[in-house]
């Protein structure tokens, strides 16, 4: 039987709206919800379902919301007897696979969010840092421009997502150094992204240290099925595994593009996107066109994908 992968977004390509289908329609998607308002003191559901979009894009508000929201489609997918062999999550994404896996519980999880990302908001003055997406050149390369960009500041690759996507993170003026490095040296595109922080990088070095005692407290269990790290791109089952690929996680690179060709190699041949928005799916089809990529987050998209997983394993049986 083909094997199967459960990919968490640690982004949404919307953000206001995003989990309210699910808790209209699936009482166990509805509960996450009440589980985080509890959780966190203030109602993130209303945030999600109603926004503003600009209270939900700070960075405090975004993470629990994405952690809130994708726990809501992997619950509803478990409750129909969905169980991947592997998990992997993006960046934030990867306290959203924990939490699948049961080596997290969701309260902790979601309170790990919102300090998360209160402290990589804080690290870095506002103007300071900055993020740019780099299209069209492979990582190596991207890696060199930033060498060369980087004078006596930071800037280096801080999400390896696919073979033509790379994002830069760093101080703003040697980012911007390494844009216009990019754009003569034939990229494709090379732009500056909106962000609130430089992210996966050095200059996180603060939240790091900040959120290391958080980590450390909170109580981490086996995985019940393997997670592939943002750090190493390797299976790991073990909590204290977990524990220390979340610590590493804020100043390493997201290692997305080897995360992938590692769970192809395991065999997995169908990925499942659970939470809000495609922007993994759309990676995925940049990495590897011959394998399957379904999502779900909303109702429509549970009942889609449930009935392609279906058709996918009986195509692979025949075969």
């Amino acid at each position: 039987m083909s094997k199967l992968a459960f990919l968490f977004p640690g982004q949404a390509s919307q953000y206001s709206g995003m989990g309210r289908d699910l808790a209209e329609n699936f009482p166990e998607s509805r509960a996450v919800f009440e589980e985080a308002d509890e959780a966190l003191g203030f109602s993130v559901s209303k945030m999600c379902f109603e926004g503003p979009e600009e209270t939900l894009k700070l960075t405090e508000n975004t993470q629990p919301g994405i952690l809130a929201t994708s726990v809501a489609a992997w619950r509803a997918l478990e409750a129909r007897s969905v169980t991947p062999d592997f998990v992997a999550g993006h960046s934030l994404g990867e306290y959203s696979a924990l939490v699948a896996t049961g080596a997290l519980d969701f309260s902790a999880a979601v309170k790990l969010g919102r300090r998360r990302g209160c402290y990589m908001q804080e690290a870095v003055p506002p103007g300071e840092g900055a993020m740019a997406a780099i299209l069209g050149l492979a990582p190596a390369e991207v890696g060199e421009i930033c060498r060369k960009a980087a004078g006596n500041e930071v800037v280096s690759p801080a999400n390896l997502n696919s073979p033509e996507q790379t994002v830069i993170s760093g101080h703003a003026a040697a980012v911007k150094r390494a844009v216009e490095i990019a754009s003569q040296a034939g990229a494709k595109r090379a732009v500056m992204l909106p962000v609130s922080a430089p992210f996966h990088c050095a200059l996180m070095l603060p939240a790091q240290q900040r959120f290391e005692p958080d980590l450390r407290a909170a109580p981490f269990g086996p995985l019940r099925f393997p997670l592939i790290t943002n750090a190493d791109a390797e299976a790991i089952t073990s909590g204290e595994e977990a524990r220390d690929a979340l610590i590493r996680q804020i100043t390493l690179p997201v290692l997305w593009l080897d995360s992938v060709r590692e769970m192809i190699g395991q065999g997995v041949t169908i990925f499942v996107e659970v939470g809000p928005g495609k922007v993994l799916s759309g990676l995925l089809r940049q990495i590897d066109r011959s394998v399957r990529c379904f999502n779900v987050e909303d109702g429509a998209s549970l009942r889609a994908t449930l009935d392609k997983i279906t058709q996918a394993r009986a195509e692979g049986t025949e075969n």
